[in-house]
């Protein structure tokens, strides 16, 4: 596709930051149809001209780039989104992934990557930004992968924990035995293959919560 075929919705809460990616856009020919400075106005502009792909920072206002990804999605929004963030955590990466968010570059990046990006996830590709070392998005996979083996009520169990519930407190809300709950925590620590103490698995659930509150 040629740039001026691309329709684009930007959003940045950052007006220098909104502004200059702007300017660098159109500069080569793309059609930015919408440009928002928080979510909910991006995914106003998002349902309404359905672009072809949204650039999105990640923390934004009244809603979250991954927030705005995630009611998208329900609407049956076929745009495709890239996300523009500084955040190179593991964690981060992986609650991308696990939206199916088609692309993730860091500000630092030179915006012949983000054209490079656009292109690329145009094409039908997933694109990370080459900053990101292959370590992190091996960690990001195989923490997805591990995850698929839970079952839906360790899944229950895992999202009050990061919570910061008490096994006694999950117990009450679930009508179970708190001999119950200890047990889903051992299967859970077994199968995400978490080492450490005691509150090695609340640990675990609060470096990884931002994929948490992604599983269904």
């Amino acid at each position: 596709m040629n740039p001026e075929e691309i329709s684009i919705v930007i959003a940045d809460d950052h007006p220098l930051l909104l502004d200059g990616l702007y300017k660098e856009l159109r500069a080569n020919d793309f059609n930015i149809v919408g440009k928002a400075s928080d979510g909910k106005q991006a995914l106003g502009m998002i349902a309404k001209y359905k672009p072809d792909l949204a650039l999105l920072d990640i923390d934004m206002p009244l809603l979250t780039g991954f927030e705005v990804v995630k009611e998208a999605k329900e609407k049956g929004i076929t745009t495709k989104f890239v996300m523009l963030s500084y955040h190179k955590e593991v964690d981060y990466v992986t609650k991308a992934k696990a939206l199916q968010i088609h692309g993730y570059l860091l500000k630092e990046d030179s915006f012949i990557e983000i054209k490079r990006c656009i292109h690329r996830v145009l094409e039908g590709e997933t694109y990370f930004s080459p900053s990101f070392d292959n370590l992190s998005i091996q960690n990001a996979n195989e923490e997805l992968r591990k995850i698929q083996f839970l079952t839906a009520s360790e899944i229950t169990i895992l999202k009050l924990i990061a919570n910061q519930m008490s096994n006694a407190a999950i117990a009450d809300s679930l009508s179970v035995s708190i001999r119950t709950v200890e047990k889903h925590r051992s299967n859970i620590i077994s199968k995400l293959d978490i080492e450490g103490g005691t509150n090695a698995l609340t640990n675990w659930t609060l470096v990884n919560k931002n994929l948490i509150e992604e599983i269904t």
